[in-house]
């Protein structure tokens, strides 16, 4: 009797250990929770408050600049994109820079700066006709220089796998075709579609008067 009583003690006391450490776990993970959280909450106050205290406002002229550029990323202009050349223009740079937006670009800086529109510095390039590049995929070895020299992220693949164009995303800034150690990717012009044609006012309109229309002679008319 006494030893079944022994054993019952022993199990309870054993019972109750086991329960001792399974509450001090908790109680560790639980505190650690709640200093991570504090630490957390703590940091995102400070990051929240950095962010409000040294906000720094981006330059409302070079937004408009930026967004009537034709957002090519070329780097034709002398800029590594299209944001620092529109922050450029809003410093003083000429706005004859970007062969890809060409005459219609140039125009557009110019009414929105209130100056005079000037021809485009050939020395950045000529205006052209926009192309998208075409990887020619069974030439494709799969290099990724292509896909590292892209501004904008439009070329699809993987190491020795083949590359393809998202044609929606290519801006045809063609800084791909040099790094192509085999020269497999072309600059096709971009077909004209119902869908994608835009019109163009006319640029030579010359001024004409009414009184052109009506101004033809009419014959002596004799009363009998």
């Amino acid at each position: 009797m006494d030893i079944a009583v022994t054993e019952l003690m022993e199990r309870f006391y054993g019972l109750l250990w086991v329960g001792e450490v399974i509450m001090s776990v908790l109680m560790t993970t639980l505190l650690a929770i709640l200093v991570l959280g504090s630490m957390a909450l703590l940091f995102g106050a400070i990051l929240g408050f950095a962010s409000v205290k040294f906000h720094v406002e981006g330059d409302p002229l070079a937004e408009q600049l930026d967004a009537l550029l034709p957002q090519t990323q070329c780097g034709q202009c002398g800029h590594p994109g299209c944001r620092p050349y529109a922050e450029a223009i809003a410093n003083g740079e000429a706005i004859n820079h970007c062969p890809p937006g060409g005459e219609s670009t140039i125009k557009a800086l110019a009414d929105l700066l209130d100056v005079e529109a000037i021809p485009l510095d050939e020395e950045h390039g000529t205006e052209a006709v926009r192309t998208i590049a075409y990887i020619r995929e069974d030439e494709c070895i799969g290099c990724t220089k292509c896909i590292q020299a892209c501004p904008v992220d439009a070329i699809l693949g993987a190491a020795k796998q083949m590359h393809t164009v998202i044609v929606d995303e290519c801006t045809g800034c063609d800084l791909c075709v040099e790094p192509c150690p085999v020269d497999c990717i072309d600059m096709l012009p971009i077909e004209v579609t119902p869908a994608s044609w835009h019109w163009q006012p006319p640029t030579d309109i010359i001024a004409t008067s009414n009184h052109a229309h009506h101004a033809a002679p009419q014959g002596d008319v004799s009363h009998g």
